[in-house]
């Protein structure tokens, strides 16, 4: 049992970018605070809108938190990516998650094609506390905009437990439960929000969360933290599990799997 984590109430999170037209995605956005979601999440991918304009549209449909999840710091210079966290945070009157992390598999390759190059992993880290320490000064002592952050190395998850509000673990599919247990347990100390990132349900695989060759039989068949079963009673279950064993109280999955894990998010959530 991770003591620090024993009465920390759970919540929910969800990755809901547009998927059709904008619209459509009002309503989905308005579903999800129906649901019981805590807070809707926006990934910093390039073929979708820039988060910060969609989630300031997002925070004005419902009264959810919103956040982006996560933002991908080489694309942006830490001054930069701070000025809008702090924007977001004086347009949602505090409702934004400044979601930050040194960037997805692949990133390297989609810099190159915008005609720039990629910074040594070092110097990713070292931007983001250049970026959470900018936000801090331009918060001032009025504001506190909740800081996440997405690390796996050492050095990232030594800055995390300095400077973070959530940290999450970024898993991979090989991972084992005993690796992730051994990645959250470096947190035993920090007072610190554990979220577990879940990009598959049952056979539903979010495509914004996880790579196209995401497996879910073999993510179920290797007990991975990365999947959840569809089924709402063993979802729950397993949660409950996930946070006695190994602290995490926030759990984020996509928009596609949200009907299916509604009765989930309707029991637990807060408690």
């Amino acid at each position: 049992m991770h003591d620090r984590n024993a009465n920390r109430p759970l919540r929910f999170g969800v990755v809901t970018p547009p998927r059709t037209d904008i619209r459509a995605w009002r309503d989905d956005v308005r579903r999800m605070a129906d649901i019981g979601f805590s807070t809707l999440l926006m990934p910093d991918i390039r073929m979708l809108p820039a988060p910060g304009p969609t989630l300031a549209v997002a925070a004005t449909l419902t009264d959810m938190h919103v956040g982006t999840w996560v933002y991908a710091s080489p694309y942006r210079p830490p001054w930069s990516v701070a000025w809008e966290a702090h924007s977001l945070s004086l347009l949602t009157d505090g409702r934004f998650e400044f979601g930050i992390g040194t960037g997805r598999p692949g990133i390297e390759d989609e810099l190159r094609e915008l005609g720039d190059d990629a910074a040594p992993p070092r110097q990713r880290v070292d931007d983001v506390r250049e970026a959470v320490r900018s936000l801090r000064e331009l918060d001032g002592e009025n504001v506190r905009t909740p800081v996440a952050m997405a690390v796996r190395g050492p050095k990232a998850r030594a800055v995390a437990a300095e400077l973070a509000d959530i940290v999450t673990i970024v898993g991979l599919p090989a991972d084992s439960r005993a690796v992730v247990g051994e990645l959250a347990a470096s947190f035993s100390g920090a007072d610190v929000e554990l979220a577990l990132h879940v990009p598959v349900v049952g056979d539903v695989v979010e495509p914004f969360m996880t790579g196209p060759d995401t497996d879910p039989a073999a993510l179920h068949a290797a007990d991975s933290l990365l999947a959840l079963p569809v089924d709402p009673a063993a979802a729950g279950e397993e949660i409950l599990r996930r946070r006695a064993e190994y602290g995490f109280t926030y759990f984020v999955i996509g928009s596609l799997a949200a009907e299916a894990l509604a009765p989930v998010v309707a029991e637990l959530a807060g408690k």
